[in-house]
């Protein structure tokens, strides 16, 4: 027995999955990668229209031993209390589930908190997943924060372990020493085992990093739809998205310094757009970006008129998203 599968227990029996010709499992691992809480608002939404269709959460096929992956002092599951007792303990779950898309067609979602050590292990353990069930591609989502407006269009960074694989053309030019992940080194791993993954990254404005913000979570299920080969119904969430924008834009009205740094972030956008085919990038532009300081300054009280998320997790992604140089 391998290292990987005693970190994960496999269903020994899914007729459901046998004599498939094609599988896709989506990743989506909750923490670093996960700006906006972009890739876990799409998580979700594809267990929300999955369940719609089903009638169920969807099936459980595998699950990883969190106690061995998961650092509770650095991201303490909430737990209820009332009055006197403790009430309730919201553990933290890492599974695979078996859901359907739009035209009945079953895939996998792996989805849970991002295991915080052994991922040479968690990486045994997910190839024991796709060779028990003949997964034939893997589907990573994440998002990151950006020096970028929220008035210009999501830009997504496609990458596979196989050229072949990719959907689209990456904006990046040259190379990039970014901050690991355990959904990055999967991915890695998994081409060097032979196995099919690719994945894609949303630029979040990084001033919205903290707030859930579902048109990332459109733009990647839309991507996810061409890289996974699925059908999803994304009515409700783009739906979410229109209601978003609209808070934004009326914060924006009331907040002329913060119009400002928009305006700032929106010169920069374009800048690089227009140098975009010399080799330009956004971390690299011409006209200077606002200070972090001067970030935090200008939208302290934008933020505070907005929903915050539920879950506060303490393991966020550095506010300069993939940055040169940048550590965790």
């Amino acid at each position: 027995m391998s290292d990987g599968s005693r970190l994960v227990h496999i269903v020994d029996d899914v007729p459901e999955l046998e004599d498939l010709t094609t599988l896709t499992m989506v990743v989506v691992l909750d923490g670093f990668l996960d700006a906006g809480n972009a890739a876990a608002l799409a998580a979700g939404h594809l267990v929300t229209t999955s369940t719609a269709r089903d009638g169920r959460t969807g099936t459980v096929v595998a699950t990883f031993d969190v106690d061995r992956l998961h650092d509770y002092r650095a991201r303490r599951p909430p737990m209820t209390f009332v009055r006197d007792h403790y009430d309730d303990y919201d553990a933290p779950r890492l599974v695979v589930r078996l859901l359907h898309d739009s035209s009945g067609a079953p895939y996998l979602l792996l989805h849970g908190p991002e295991p915080d050590n052994r991922w040479e292990g968690f990486a045994l353990a997910v190839r024991e997943v796709v060779e028990r069930f003949g997964v034939t591609r893997v589907v990573n989502l994440g998002s990151v924060p950006m020096a970028v407006p929220h008035t210009r269009p999501i830009a997504i960074t496609p990458h596979a372990n196989a050229p072949e694989l990719l959907v689209g053309e990456s904006r990046w030019a040259g190379e990039l020493r970014i901050p690991s992940s355990a959904q990055s080194l999967l991915e890695l791993r998994l081409g060097e085992w032979g196995h099919a993954a690719l994945g894609f990254v949303a630029h979040i404005p990084h001033y919205l990093a903290q707030l859930d913000y579902p048109r990332a979570a459109v733009e990647l299920l839309e991507r996810l739809e061409v890289g996974g080969r699925l059908m999803i119904d994304l009515s409700d969430l783009r739906e979410a998205a229109a209601q978003r924008e609209v808070e934004i834009t009326a914060h924006l009205a009331d907040n002329t310094e913060v119009a400002d740094v928009v305006s700032a972030l929106e010169r920069q956008y374009d800048s690089f757009a227009r140098a975009e085919e010399s080799g330009a990038n956004l971390l690299a532009g011409d006209e200077p970006l606002p200070t972090g300081e001067q970030l935090g300054q200008e939208f302290e009280q934008f933020l505070a008129g907005l929903e915050q998320p539920g879950d506060d997790d303490t393991d966020e992604p550095p506010a300069d998203g993939w940055g040169t140089g940048g550590t965790r």
